[in-house]
């Protein structure tokens, strides 16, 4: 099982590796040292970490994500409405349109998904 709960700085280092993928650990710590301003062991502690959460591998010195980019955040969002919004899809919308605008094209995106969801669910 993953561990879904990563700090800011783990989730920017697997944004890191999931842009990269596969990368060496030798141009992961360079990629680092470049992006984030850390030291070799700094990368060495978080890759081990993020691991040990089950996010990332590190096998034979070739990082690569155990788990999608897109498959962490489903996930997430799955939990953020699960824990925050008792499980509503709608509340959370709500939530989030009350404080940002939709422009209309972020409308007619998610209307065009839920006319995709009807379609399919009709027999």
């Amino acid at each position: 099982m993953v561990d879904l709960e990563l700090g800011a700085v783990q989730e920017r280092f697997a944004a890191l590796v999931w842009t990269n993928e596969p990368v060496s650990s030798g141009e992961l710590v360079k990629i680092c040292e470049r992006e984030l301003h850390w030291k070799k062991p700094t990368t060495y502690t978080v890759l081990r970490k993020l691991c040990e959460k089950g996010l990332l591998q590190n096998e034979n010195g070739i990082v690569t994500s155990r788990v999608s980019r897109e498959a962490f955040c489903s996930a997430k969002s799955e939990q953020i409405v699960s824990e925050s919004f008792e499980g509503s899809l709608p509340a959370f919308v709500a939530a989030f349109i009350s404080h940002k605008r939709l422009t209309a094209q972020e409308a007619e995106e998610i209307q065009k998904m839920i006319d995709a969801f009807r379609r399919e669910e009709t027999p």
